[in-house]
């Protein structure tokens, strides 16, 4: 598979991010984004390897990234990348909210 595809959500979250962590580091944020990019690119050649989250979404995929979580779905010869969000989200409302 080893490709991905980020939904508008994606973009805008990883924006905001990079936003927050430019306030107390612009270093940081850099290369914190880098490593979500990174991470994409590892849930794209295995992303069955990643536990499904059918309770909150039938299809739904979500890996980890220090306190961030990356929400997925597999579809026909690539990933998509739904969101980026923290781990401390209500998860099942903004999932529903997108239902």
């Amino acid at each position: 598979m080893a490709r991905y595809r980020l939904t508008a959500d994606a973009q805008n979250d990883l924006d905001a991010i990079a936003d927050f962590i430019i306030l107390h580091n612009p270093e940081r944020a850099a290369t914190f984004i880098d490593e979500l990019v990174d991470r994409f690119r590892i849930i794209a050649e295995r992303p069955r390897s990643f536990p499904g989250r059918d309770g909150l979404s039938p299809g739904l995929r979500s890996a980890v990234h220090g306190k961030y979580l990356i929400l997925f779905r597999i579809e026909r010869g690539f990933v998509k990348i739904l969101r980026v969000v923290h781990g401390a989200r209500d998860l099942p409302r903004l999932v529903q909210d997108k239902a």
